[in-house]
Parts: C-alpha cells; sequence; structure tokens
C-alpha cells in the first residue's frame, strides 16, 4: 500500500498552477498503474475534519469529532497497489507528487493477508 500523508499548510502554499500539477500528476500515475496492472485501488479521503474517532470504554461507546492524531500532516489517501517487489513498490512511489514535497513523503506498506506478508 502506497499510503499518501498531506499537510494542509504545505498545500496551502502552492500557487494554482502547482495544484493543478499536482491533481494531473495523480492522474497520470493512476492511468499508468491501472495500464501495468498492478492498480488493486485507489482513493482519496475527504478532509480530515469530516472524520471521527469511535472509542469503546467500559462498554460504552463514544463517537467525537477530528482525526485519531492531532497533527499537522494527515493521512490523505492511499493507493492498493500489486508488483513484485518491494523496488518496484518504492520505484512507484518516487512517481507521486507528495515524494517531491517537503516534510512529505509516501509511506510503503506491505499488505498482511492470514498467510503472512504479501510481496
Amino acid at each position: 500500500m502506497l499510503m499518501l500523508h498531506m499537510d494542509p499548510a504545505a498545500w496551502n502554499v502552492l500557487t494554482d498552477y502547482a495544484r493543478e500539477e499536482f491533481v494531473q500528476r495523480h492522474r497520470a500515475f493512476h492511468k499508468s498503474v491501472a495500464e501495468e496492472g498492478e492498480l488493486v485501488a485507489g482513493h482519496t479521503l475527504a478532509h480530515v475534519s469530516q472524520s471521527t474517532v469511535v472509542r469503546v470504554a467500559d462498554g460504552a461507546v463514544s463517537v467525537s469529532r477530528g482525526p485519531l492524531l492531532a497533527h499537522p500532516v494527515q493521512f490523505s489517501g492511499f493507493y492498493l497497489i500489486d508488483c513484485e517487489t518491494a523496488e518496484r513498490a518504492h520505484e512507484l512511489a518516487a512517481l507521486l507528487p507528495e515524494a517531491r514535497m517537503a516534510g512529505l513523503g509516501i509511506e510503503v506498506r506491505p499488505i498482511m493477508l492470514p498467510s503472512g506478508i504479501e510481496m
């Protein structure tokens, strides 16, 4: 899984042109990995202000607003890919625009299946 993170402060300083280029890079990446047969799924998450956190304590369920962690950089989306090696996953991650943004990066994490790590 290629896990995407975003810092709203980093996004807010981008020009309109840079934002459009960012979106176009994602579209090109999505198309490329789909054509290569490596894309399983990929989605952008709604803004973190739309998130809720569910907790259970002493049998009581509580739902609160906001992200689990109060941190400026938040999980913002993912691409689930099916590739042969970790090296290939790293090559694909390097193509994403977040990999080029200061303070950000793409977290690459293997998926655990009942039989163990797949990759």
